[in-house]
């Protein structure tokens, strides 16, 4: 890919010299690394928007099916499996 924009940034000069301090340790550029950085940001970005789009439409099918509970069903549900656990615990350590 061919590189033909410049991007410019303000850093705590700090962290500037630890970044390019790591990255010579690394032996690799630091524009190769900020661009890796980028990449994974932008890809990473994508994913998630992609995995909640997914996610979403999971949700509407089951609501669609009539596979679903109110708040207030869900709470009782687990409060149940709460006092379950808490009862087989103290069963176990009697």
């Amino acid at each position: 890919m061919a590189k033909e924009a410049v991007f410019t940034m303000k850093l705590e000069p700090e962290l500037r010299d630890a970044f390019m301090a790591a990255a010579k340790h690394d032996d690799r550029p630091a524009s190769q690394i900020v661009r890796e950085f980028m990449r994974d940001f932008v890809n990473q970005d994508r994913e998630y928007v992609e995995f909640l789009r997914r996610k979403v439409e999971r949700s509407r099918a089951s609501i669609a099916a009539g596979k679903w509970l109110s708040g207030e069903e869900v709470e009782a549900k687990f409060q149940r499996r709460r006092e379950e656990i808490l009862r087989k615990a103290s069963e176990d350590n009697a």
